[in-house]
């Protein structure tokens, strides 16, 4: 939020406006062009310092290099007021796109001059045909050396045609870019340096937002923020009326109506919040005066009907949170109550439209259902570095019957790998019952393969797809409705090695253990009891005790002993964690650690409820 003096700053109220979303697969380069159109708007001052891709503003965002949350900004071109808003690309974010969309007139549809439209593309593509925003595709990245611009172009028609665009939005205008560069061409080889003719088209040819302003205030809410100094905030664009500072109007909520008082308006100036006086029909604008707001409310004139609500995907993938009871509890973490977990996870709901919280039959636990196992991660990482601690069961998918019949969702997983490695993915995935639809041989070494999958088939995929791949190769999926159940899965074929008892890992039991699997932790880390220390070679738990420590005597035979010598090991992210854990595990998530302990800790019970799920599973 701007800091400045509260004086309402009066943005000249006739300037015409633009509406844009900036909308492409992950990585393929919208953050960085928002950052050059901002720079070369005259947004900054020549001798400002601005970081790169400062529009990622959170701190996940920047350390991982993906965009988290849609965000809003704007810049002044030619007299011409454009609102600019970047979109996140992975399609566990998919519901910031679909709300965002709400916002504009027209998208910039970036895609990478060598791979082409990937997954998210197309859901991003057919989300803004839908709603029939003028589209601009910008192939990016032509300075790649195995850039292939005319096919990408030819990938991209074809995408279009297959989403049934029609003829007006197939006729689609091209712009070459190299983004971090801050270079736009409308030829790949032209003389452009700048972003002069991507400034003109946006201005030129998107269309102006379809403002009534005579007509009744109107306004849906796509966002939501939050201010230490005037509450809680609605961020939307005004389809109608004109909104001023002390109006009273009417917020229409999923419960009824409320009474509203605008207690303050922001506009956006490049990606800051200044104070203004009144908003306009077309503006994407900020609106305080909100005890309560949520996305998808209305805010109208009195005695006016609400706009229809924001609807999104439903969430496919959830997982059972619930307060840490481990030995070690409290011990590194503030935030650790039950009260105080489904408090943040309400804040979260707030402003997260594709996350759903549900209760079970104990107060201690709460199902968490989101988009994909991504989405999750990042939620529960937000939360460890707020001081919380919790646990985390295995993700499972949401299951619907549907007449009678019991449905699972589905995904399309596109893989981009080395030739040589097709056998080996095209086999894992058909065992966790993926059915190739396509494939397409690019020529130069690299094959492209489509495949149908459960949802569930691909959760614990990821990490054992780039060890197949010797992480050369590209995964991407999107969400393709609901089928039949395909039956039950394989599941994880390695064992787990349990620590037997409370205490401080010894290098020389961790020495003895190197050969039966896979270490988690190192010497000197505290363990206790039901702790998973490694993954076992096998398919079988060990019990084992990480805490001896070598015997000591008086008696020296030259030669007899060894020195221990520990192989380095990789501490496990919350991400493997999710994708390496089974049924029968959880992860304890605190704001120093990430632990993978068994649900039943004591090893004389964990083996007879082990036996008991064998027997049942004979009859």
């Amino acid at each position: 939020m701007d800091k400045r003096p509260d004086i309402p700053y009066s943005l000249p109220m006739n300037l015409p406006i633009r509406n844009i979303a900036i909308i492409a697969h992950v990585d393929h380069g919208k953050t960085t062009l928002v950052d050059h159109l901002l720079k070369q708007s005259g947004t900054f001052r020549e001798n400002a310092d601005v970081e790169e891709r400062f529009m990622d503003s959170m701190d996940l965002e920047k350390e991982r290099g993906i965009t988290i949350a849609a965000k809003n900004a704007s810049f002044i071109y030619n007299n011409i007021k454009v609102n600019i808003v970047d979109t996140p690309g992975h399609s566990d974010f998919g519901g910031e796109v679909e709300r965002i969309l709400d916002m504009v007139d027209g998208a910039i549809l970036l895609v990478d001059a060598s791979e082409g439209p990937l997954p998210q593309t197309r859901f991003v593509l057919k989300k803004a045909l839908d709603k029939n925003l003028k589209i601009l595709v910008c192939i990016n990245k032509i300075d790649r050396p195995d850039a292939r611009a005319d096919e990408v172009i030819n990938e991209i028609f074809d995408l279009f045609v297959d989403l049934d665009a029609n003829e007006e939005q197939a006729d689609f205008d091209i712009i070459y870019a190299i983004a971090k560069e801050g270079v736009a061409r409308t030829e790949i080889d032209g003389p452009e340096t700048d972003f002069k003719v991507l400034f003109e088209w946006i201005t030129n040819n998107f269309p102006p937002p379809p403002a009534e302003p005579d007509e009744p205030l109107s306004l849906l809410v796509s966002n939501i923020d939050y201010d230490d100094y005037v509450g809680r905030l609605a961020i939307g664009r005004i389809r109608s009326g004109v909104i001023k500072v002390g109006d009273e109007l009417t917020q229409h909520t999923e419960d009824g109506k409320k009474r509203l008082k605008v207690s303050a308006l922001f506009s956006f100036e490049s990606s800051s919040k200044i104070k203004v006086l009144e908003l306009k029909a077309g503006d994407i604008g900020v609106i305080a005066g909100f005890e309560t707001v949520h996305i998808g409310d209305s805010i109208t004139a009195p005695n006016q009907e609400p706009l229809p609500r924001i609807r999104v995907d439903e969430p496919t993938v959830g997982v059972l949170l619930s307060v840490n009871d481990s030995p070690f509890a409290g011990l590194e973490g503030s935030q650790v109550t039950s009260r105080k977990i489904k408090e943040r996870l309400e804040k979260e709901l707030l402003h997260n439209v594709a996350l759903r919280v549900e209760p079970t039959s104990t107060p201690e636990t709460f199902k968490v259902v989101g988009r994909g196992e991504l989405q999750l991660s990042i939620l529960f990482e937000q939360m460890r570095r707020e001081g919380f601690e919790m646990l985390i069961s295995k993700p499972q998918v949401e299951v619907q019957t549907i007449d009678g019949e019991k449905k699972e969702p589905m995904e399309i997983a596109v893989v981009d790998v080395d030739e040589a490695y097709v056998g080996a993915v095209t086999q894992k995935l058909g065992e966790r019952k993926g059915v190739l639809m396509n494939m397409t041989n690019k020529g130069y070494g690299r094959a492209r393969a489509e495949f149908r999958i459960p949802s569930r088939g691909l959760i614990g995929y990821r990490s054992e797809f780039l060890t197949d791949t010797r992480g050369t190769g590209l995964l991407s999926t999107y969400f393709d409705g609901w089928d039949n159940f395909k039956g039950p899965l394989k599941g994880r074929n390695t064992g787990a090695i349990i620590a037997d008892r409370k205490g401080v890992a010894t290098p020389y039991a961790l020495w003895q253990l190197e050969d039966r699997g896979r270490l988690f932790v190192t010497g000197g880390t505290n363990v206790y009891m039901g702790m998973v220390v490694g993954e076992a070679n096998k398919g079988i738990n060990l019990d084992v005790n990480v805490c001896k420590e070598k015997k000591l005597s008086n008696v020296r035979a030259s030669g007899s002993d060894e020195a221990v010598k520990l192989s380095p090991i990789k501490p496990m992210t919350l991400e493997e964690a999710l994708e390496w854990i089974s049924d029968h595990e959880l992860i304890e998530i605190t704001p120093e650690n990430i632990r993978i302990r068994c649900k039943e800790m004591d090893p004389n019970k964990r083996k007879s409820a082990e036996k008991k799920a064998a027997a049942s599973g004979a009859h």
